[in-house]
């Protein structure tokens, strides 16, 4: 089963991120650890894209190390 939108910003918003806004259904995630926003588009129910999981979970990666 796809990850869903909702999952992606969920697992950003436990590990510190915060939304700072987007224009339409985009949404700029930032964490002063990690060295660039995480854009996630789409609705919370939507599936998510490949690059989008992708995005993500280097980010995740960048704040363990």
């Amino acid at each position: 089963m796809p990850v869903k939108i909702r999952e992606l910003i969920a697992d950003l918003e436990r590990a510190g991120f915060v939304n700072r806004g987007g224009k339409g259904s985009h949404r700029n995630f930032v964490h002063p650890r990690v060295s660039r926003p995480i854009t996630i588009s789409g609705k919370p129910g939507d599936d998510a894209q490949l690059n989008q999981v992708r995005a993500v979970r280097q980010a995740l990666q960048e704040l363990e190390t």
